[in-house]
């Protein structure tokens, strides 16, 4: 079985805590784990928290000064760091050395700071490994369900051009292939939120129903896809917290849209994933916490279950 790599991500966050914690957690054999961090990030977290790796994997170094960790500051430094760990694991990914990549949590502003201007991991990952056209998607798999964000990183006034019966059908025909084989989902059941308030009303307070959404959902299901809606968002998330899930996934048209419902019934158990790609990219379902960083405080269970996901 190939390795599985593990980028350390903003050292000035809890991303190293965090990383040690569940390697320490689920003690893995190690020949199933190639660490991209620096050794001197190690030794900063053994001798100032004690939190120290129980097991002696291997580590792939990307240069950074013990002198540059800076816990709870953004810095140029720090994203540099984290820029070259995730390119480093994507390398790896290219040259098929690696399974599947788990990237701690990184800061976009200290990336940007440094040069890389990228609105996340995801658009880095896409960037090096992508070929003939595939598109990576941001799919947040919970225990029971998981949510496909439709949009990422883009400003709610950009939301409604991308909004399109071809980029649902596309983006839904991928979701449907990397449920089935990257997450081991046979034959998932989809249901799709509106755009607008209460689906639009028909049109009176937004078409983007009637002349997308619906016609996309039409064409899938005639392809055999099993997909719904569109459903209001409101009452969806709120059946999906308050009873059983019906769905193996929802697809959200914004970011906000599917990400609160998430951050709130499942923030610790939920892994974000890179899908659509030849590799699987697994990672926390939250930020750099900088705020708590190097106050040996962090939870470590989104971390733990992304690891496990990439693993598995």
């Amino acid at each position: 079985m190939k390795k599985t790599a593990i980028t350390m991500g903003d050292p000035n966050g809890i991303s190293p805590e965090i990383t040690i914690k569940a390697l320490n957690f689920l003690d893995l054999p190690k020949e199933k784990i190639v660490l991209i961090t620096n050794r001197n990030i190690l030794d900063y977290y053994k001798e100032k928290h004690n939190i120290e790796l129980e097991k002696e994997y291997e580590i792939l170094e990307i240069p950074y000064r013990y002198e540059d960790i800076k816990p709870g500051t953004e810095t140029e430094e720090a994203g540099e760091f984290s820029f070259k760990a995730i390119a480093a694991a994507c390398n790896l990914a290219v040259k098929n050395e690696i399974g599947a990549i788990v990237t701690a949590p990184v800061s976009k502003n200290a990336m940007n700071m440094a040069g890389h201007n990228y609105s996340g991991q995801t658009e880095i990952i896409e960037q090096y490994i992508a070929h003939d056209n595939q598109k990576a998607e941001m799919l947040f798999v919970c225990e029971n369900y998981s949510v496909l964000l439709f949009t990422r990183h883009i400003a709610i006034k950009d939301v409604p051009i991308f909004v399109t019966k071809e980029n649902i059908k596309t983006k839904i025909e991928n979701l449907y292939k990397s449920l089935e084989n990257q997450i081991g989902i046979k034959n998932p059941k989809i249901a799709v939120c509106g755009l607008n308030p209460h689906c639009g009303e028909n049109g009176i307070i937004g078409d983007e129903e009637q002349y997308a959404i619906i016609p996309a959902i039409m064409e899938l299901r005639g392809q055999g896809i099993d997909v719904e809606g569109p459903f209001p968002a409101d009452s969806l998330f709120t059946k999906c917290a308050t009873e059983e899930c019906h769905y193996d996934c929802y697809v959200a048209m914004y970011h906000d849209q599917g990400l609160i419902p998430v951050k709130m019934m499942a923030r610790d158990n939920c892994v974000n994933t890179t899908i659509g790609l030849d590799i699987l990219r697994t990672s926390p379902a939250h930020g750099t916490a900088f705020d708590i960083a190097g106050q040996n405080i962090a939870n470590a269970e989104s971390m733990i279950n992304a690891i496990k996901l990439a693993i598995k």
